[in-house]
């Protein structure tokens, strides 16, 4: 009898419920296949928590597997706060059962003699983060799965800093979660232990996001924007135009039929702010109405996804990279221009994001950082650089945070910054999109590109395995006729120099990646995604821009190298 099957058995036991027992009957009688999927092993922490598909089994989203992650960081948050009262906070977004799933985290925890504070409905990840520190909690638990189909949803966890995991709590957490059984979980509630939270908590987060964005524009500026969003049917409609409206921001157009929150999504094929599709209906919302710019965000409100006019008047979709540039580029400008920059300050980006964060952040004198990818790590930069101040940061996946009284990426704070930079620009007769192709004259030119393969299922996860095997065990030597000079391999913390063959230990904490550099500054990097099933190759080409003028050759060549990087690779979509 092989192991899945031992564990579904597993799972016919009185410690299950009874719909629980009737489902996994059901796939053992006529799905083998999904019933291997669903057990074959544990749903495992990634970048951004533990996310899956929702159903019976070890390998899913269901009240079980949460709940027996939730006592394992119960018994955890015991051992290391042992003299603290515990506390903990708990939010959810639009997906089905987040709020079901939130509630039974709840249970668990004040089963175990924590107090624990939940918000009334559905409301956006970085309130979560912000409200960790705010409340004075040792832990924060966000039920949400991002972007990702509407089958899936997930669970983030937030320590007492504000932000995700990291080591060693995250493999000392799993750890215990892994010692656990089933029969572990405690989820007899306590009532007592569990607060419903007031307006409070928001109002003092939309006050510090204004407070963090105020570039002291006249009200006849902010007017003069004219701003279209969407929410994606997700949980940002509760603070993103409350937020603009607060900032003096008054002429925003909502899209109404996605304005609701809807677990199916229904008028997008995904809720992926990164996707061009996704903000279709925004775009024609926003040609409509002449907006300047059209807005989205992800489910969980901590991605943004921004359309500027173009040299032609038309909305584009900027992508992570440039909306990342474009909002550092304005903090630093600003600050200087106000004499607050310090050699204290520093801005942070990740290692598969755009070389021009680096080349701009050290043209303003500017402290500059890299982390792995996801937020929680620039996170752990902020905590572990007490004596440096953080102005702001970004990863290319469309995350960006503005100052650190949030510890995750940040959607309404980015929302407002970007309305901040638009608004100042157009009083100047200056465009966003202008201002871009100015920042490419005076630091690079610098274009990137995301290729995803998914893989899905036990043989996905075998294929995109022997992919990064394969890359490192026969590394490559050119990519499209450049001679490949470095490599980084995060997973050993080497760097090799392929033409001295000297090495140079990594000082960032291991990580499934690998980064080629070539002779004229090309950069490919691969890793496997975190929390869904793919593998991801990140392309950065770069050139010189003499002159505004040459934008569009330049933009065209440097399209065709991307082009001719792909063919090589072979990850031609």
């Amino acid at each position: 009898m092989s192991n899945f099957l031992d564990k579904a058995k597993n799972w016919l036991t009185d410690t299950f419920d009874r719909d629980t027992i009737r489902d996994v009957k059901h796939l053992m009688d006529t799905d083998q296949k999904l019933l291997e999927e669903s057990f074959f092993q544990n749903l495992d922490f990634g970048t951004g928590g533990m996310r899956g598909i929702m159903g019976v089994g070890t390998n899913r989203i269901n009240k079980y597997t949460l709940g027996k992650n939730t006592q394992g960081i119960s018994n955890y948050m015991k051992s290391v706060f042992p003299d603290e009262k515990l506390k903990v906070v708990i939010a959810y977004d639009c997906r089905r059962n987040s709020k079901a799933f939130a509630h039974h985290v709840a249970d668990v925890f004040s089963a175990n003699g924590i107090q624990v504070y939940i918000f009334p409905e559905l409301r956006p990840t970085p309130l979560l983060s912000y409200s960790v520190r705010h409340l004075d909690c040792q832990c924060g638990i966000m039920l949400t799965a991002s972007h990702n189909p509407p089958e899936y949803n997930g669970y983030k966890v937030y320590w007492k800093d504000g932000g995700q995991l990291v080591p060693p709590q995250d493999k000392e957490i799993i750890s215990e979660i892994n010692a656990l059984k089933f029969t572990d979980i405690n989820f007899d509630s306590n009532s007592e232990l569990i607060e419903v939270l007031d307006e409070s908590v928001e109002n003092t987060y939309l006050e510090k996001a204004v407070e963090n964005v105020d570039f002291n524009l006249s009200a006849e500026v902010k007017k003069n924007l004219n701003i279209t969003f969407t929410a994606l049917h997700g949980t940002s409609i509760t603070t993103v135009p409350q937020l603009l409206e607060k900032a003096g921001y008054k002429n925003l157009q909502l899209v109404e039929a996605q304005s609701e929150p809807d677990p199916d999504f229904s008028t997008v094929k995904s809720p992926n702010p990164e996707e061009p599709a996704a903000l279709k209906m925004a775009i024609e919302l926003a040609n409509k109405q002449q907006s300047d710019l059209a807005i989205g965000t992800d489910p969980d409100g901590d991605r943004l996804g921004i359309a500027v006019r173009d040299k032609q008047g038309d909305l584009t979709l900027l992508n992570g990279n440039q909306t990342m540039v474009l909002m550092t580029w304005y903090l630093l400008t600003k600050m200087k221009q106000s004499g607050n920059l310090k050699d204290s300050h520093f801005v942070a980006s990740t290692i598969v994001s755009t070389p021009l964060m680096k080349v701009l952040t050290e043209a303003y004198g500017v402290k500059y950082m890299e982390s792995l990818t996801g937020f929680k790590w620039i996170a752990k930069l902020i905590k572990d650089q007490p004596n440096l101040d953080y102005i702001g940061g970004g990863e290319e996946s469309f995350g960006y945070m503005v100052g650190d009284f949030v510890r995750d990426k940040d959607a309404n704070t980015a929302i407002l910054l970007v309305c901040e930079m638009a608004a100042d620009l157009k009083s100047q007769g200056i465009s966003v999109y202008e201002q871009l192709i100015r920042i490419y004259k005076e630091h690079g030119f610098f274009k990137e590109n995301l290729v995803s393969l998914v893989k899905r299922g036990i043989e996905g996860a075998e294929e995109i395995k022997q992919k990064m095997k394969d890359l490192r065990e026969h590394p490559l030597k050119e990519i499209a006729g450049e001679q490949v000079v470095l490599i980084e391999d995060y997973l050993t913390s080497v760097a090799k120099n392929m033409q001295s063959h000297e090495s140079q230990e990594i000082d960032i904490p291991k990580s499934n990646v690998l980064i080629y550099y070539t002779e004229n500054g090309t950069k490919v990097a691969a890793r496997p995604s975190g929390t869904e099933p793919k593998i991801k190759f990140y392309i950065s080409v770069n050139s010189t821009l003499k002159d505004v003028s040459e934008f569009e050759t330049v933009d065209k060549e440097l399209d065709s190298k991307i082009n001719a990087i792909k063919s090589d690779l072979g990850l031609t979509e």
